[in-house]
């Protein structure tokens, strides 16, 4: 009976009742009245077959507005006349109901781990913003404090401590910079400016802005060789920011006396690029997370130092947005390697 379909199942049923008629009508014949021949044949087929009708409207209607109400919870209340839900006994349907039931089920829980990540982020994601938020901010409330309680009147110290307070806000500022350059470009209200440009000056560029910093750590920054001028189709400002990202995290995490490399590498329509140092690298663990808003890979590392921890969160977001991809390859104690395209231009 398990395997049978409700039409199956309704014929055992009507067929049971034909053969309870047959016993019965024997019954009377043999112990009250005879029974004419006819009666035996006509009597229990008609009751038969008035019960399998019968039993198969009303189990029929029984089920179909059952599984109404459930096809119209997993299909959200799409269901909006009897065409949209035609039931019928003759096939497997609730076998089928059965399906979609456990395919909907499946998809409900794919949500509900998929919310739990999401809430799971935000929380990480507030708390590393009011800890990002929270440095400055006591920074600049402490100066003001001193400043207020008589620093102001001693020229040894106001202008110091006005001038580390508006490093304070300065970082304050370019943080909050940084998350609504991310928020727009996750919402597409970014546009690209895209135009023809020669990367291998755009770089050079980017080598003269950041040589300064580089210096403070004695690190090189170089091609790999000597390029001609590599044409690309991009926004200039945008992958110039993708640079300066870049560039300013192999200064901040790279060694003493190490060197920054930028290789070009064209391949029919695309140019790979490659931003390589040969700082202490990057373990298995972080690797995953590297592209992580606010995620660091030294903790004990002072935060001042390496800025507001969103810079390769918006290297990614703006290489997705010229449809194209980044990848990090590391080797601890080796080096790390960024390595994202762009469209050549025709």
């Amino acid at each position: 009976m398990k395997n049978l379909s409700p039409s199956q199942i309704l014929l055992v049923g009507s067929l049971g009742i034909v053969l309870t008629s047959l016993l019965t009508l024997g019954v009377l014949h043999l112990t009250i009245a005879r029974v004419p021949f006819a009666t035996f044949i006509v009597l229990p087929l008609v009751l038969g077959v008035i019960s399998y009708f019968l039993f198969f409207l009303i189990v029929r209607k029984f089920i179909n507005d059952r599984l109404k109400v459930l096809y119209r919870s997993i299909r959200k209340g799409k269901i909006t006349s009897e065409n949209d839900f035609n039931f019928k006994l003759s096939e497997n349907s609730i076998a089928q109901a059965e399906r979609d039931t456990q395919v909907w089920t499946e998809e409900k829980q794919k949500q509900i781990v998929r919310l739990q990540e999401q809430a799971k982020f935000r929380r990480e994601f507030l708390g590393n913003l009011a800890h990002e938020l929270k440095t400055p901010i006591f920074s600049i409330q402490g100066y003001l404090l001193t400043l207020l309680e008589g620093g102001l009147e001693d020229k040894n110290v106001n202008v110091m401590f006005l001038e580390r307070a508006s490093k304070a806000t300065d970082r304050m500022v370019h943080l909050i910079e940084d998350l609504d350059l991310i928020m727009k470009m996750e919402v597409n209200e970014l546009p690209l400016d895209v135009r023809n440009f020669d990367l291998k000056d755009l770089v050079k560029e980017i080598f003269e802005l950041l040589e300064a910093t580089a210096a403070e750590k004695s690190i090189a920054l170089k091609f790999e060789k000597q390029y001609e001028p590599i044409y690309v189709t991009a926004d200039r400002a945008k992958v110039s920011q993708v640079f300066v990202n870049l560039i300013k995290n192999s200064i901040a995490y790279g060694n003493e006396g190490g060197t920054t490399t930028v290789r070009f590498y064209e391949v029919d329509d695309s140019v790979t690029i490659e931003v390589s140092d040969n700082g202490p690298g990057i373990d298995e663990k972080s690797m995953k997370r590297i592209f992580e808003r606010f995620y660091r890979i030294e903790k004990s590392r002072n935060r001042n130092d390496g800025g507001s921890g969103l810079g390769l969160s918006i290297v990614k977001h703006i290489i997705e947005a010229h449809q194209q991809t980044i990848n990090v390859r590391s080797t601890e104690g080796m080096g790390t390697t960024f390595v994202f395209t762009l469209d050549a231009t025709e």
